[in-house]
């Protein structure tokens, strides 16, 4: 018995001394982080209020720049902007009026047809005739303004991730109607543990791997390197314990694909000088 318990041990102690002499070493020069995609989110909205009249698109669609997303009832808007033309032409038409009156106590005056006071007064009337027409066509600018706001456009290529809003519903100027999801910039959210710090600098190139079998191996750039520690967050996985002190990390992506997702788990491997 005790030469069949000297055996095992001998057996199990020759496994250990292999295992740990050929098992794959860490690499001093790369430093290995875990951190998600991390997308830039824009809601979508409209600069005036009203009726939402269209909604062009659905959750998980992916948009142009530039693309039209959603439309208001323009109604109103048109029926301002007529009469804000309206107005705009009977002051243009009172402004004529208004100089050539001028005109007649111009050549008036000077033959005494006319008193200075009466010259004045066709002044004051010419100018506040032209700060009418000024203001009514500020008018027409604003309604104008007014009726294009009624249309919104994707500021950029990306993915429509949240259909806040449905025909019919009247919203006003700050609410969201869609959220949409930006292709680009895209970066990468991971955090670095205290001791290794120094190690990371500005610029540095990094290798960004997904869990996705046979997935593309990206190629970015460390862009930011936060200032303030933090405890490692819960969705972040890392082989120090939760509790270790971190720095919050992000590296761009070169040349993004539609792969990466907002939240994706990813790995990051960093050269560095051991």
């Amino acid at each position: 018995m005790k030469h069949f318990i000297f055996a095992a041990l001998l057996i199990a102690s020759i496994i250990g001394t292999l295992f740990y002499l050929f098992q794959p070493k860490e690499n001093p020069h790369l430093l290995t982080l875990y951190g998600n995609v991390d997308v830039r989110l824009v809601d979508i909205g409209f600069r005036v209020q009203g009726q939402v009249n269209e909604l062009f698109f659905e959750e998980g669609e992916f948009v142009k720049q530039g693309t039209l997303l959603t439309t208001l009832d323009k109604t109103p808007y048109d029926s301002k902007l007529n009469q804000a033309i309206a107005t705009l032409e009977a002051l243009k038409a009172n402004l004529i009026n208004a100089e050539i009156l001028l005109e007649r106590r111009k050549e008036l005056i000077g033959v005494g047809g006319v008193s200075q006071e009466d010259l004045d007064n066709a002044k004051a009337k010419r100018d506040e005739a032209m700060s009418a027409v000024i203001g009514a066509e500020a008018n027409v600018n604003v309604a104008l303004d007014d009726l294009k706001y009624t249309e919104a456009y994707a500021p950029n290529d990306g993915i429509i991730l949240t259909r806040v809003r449905e025909p019919g519903s009247v919203v006003n100027p700050t609410d969201p109607v869609y959220t949409l999801s930006l292709s680009c910039p895209i970066w990468i959210r991971a955090y670095v543990a205290e001791p290794d710090l120094g190690k990371v600098k500005y610029g540095m190139k990094a290798k960004v791997l997904t869990d996705l079998k046979n997935g593309p191996v990206y190629t970015g750039y460390v862009g930011f390197i936060s200032p303030i520690a933090e405890f490692t967050p819960k969705t972040v996985q890392t082989t120090e314990l939760r509790t270790d002190l971190v720095y919050r990390l992000r590296i761009y992506i070169d040349n993004p694909d539609q792969i990466l997702k907002q939240g994706m788990p990813v790995t990051v491997k960093l050269a560095v000088d051991p």
